[in-house]
């Protein structure tokens, strides 16, 4: 794959009440990271059937209604190009899943600020916590530190350090 070229992807936040349902992943990219359950988008698949897809793949759930919540594009000059398609889903508390990608906790939304999350991911909390849709443009070196990251719909830079 040419470096640079964007990758497709979805995520799912999994949210009962106040519980959030993250993956530790121990694969790269963001390994040692929590981030919600998803994957890449297959070949002739919407982002909509490849979410139910990976959640059911990852976590054993069956979700049918999933709601969009916004886009997160992120830019690199190495090979970490993506846009990923950001979905919620309530559920029932349920036990967490084993999964060959790392390892499931239920996290109190009280900790997902100070939770080593990958950078763009808390203010992808706060907006889907809100009810706002984004479009979320994030902008990374080649050590892949963010570097700006800016909400397109209401034109606002959300991260600069």
């Amino acid at each position: 794959m040419s470096q640079g070229l964007k990758k497709a992807a979805v995520f799912c936040i999994i949210r009962s009440g106040d519980k959030y349902l993250l993956l530790k992943r121990s694969k790269m990219p963001n390994a040692g990271k929590y981030v919600p359950p998803g994957g890449k988008i297959e070949p002739f698949e919407s982002p909509g059937q490849a979410v139910i897809r990976e959640i059911q793949e990852e976590t054993g759930m069956v979700i049918r209604d999933p709601f969009f919540c916004g886009i997160l594009t992120e830019s690199s000059p190495t090979d970490y190009n993506w846009i990923s398609y950001i979905y919620l889903a309530e559920t029932e508390y349920f036990d967490q899943p084993a999964c060959d990608e790392g390892d499931f906790y239920w996290i109190d939304e009280r900790d997902l600020e100070h939770l080593d999350t990958p950078p763009t991911d808390w203010h992808i909390y706060q907006y889907c916590a809100a009810g706002k849709h984004f479009v979320f443009d994030a902008e990374f070196d080649e050590n892949l530190h963010m570097l700006r990251m800016e909400e397109l719909l209401e034109g606002l830079v959300v991260f600069r350090p």
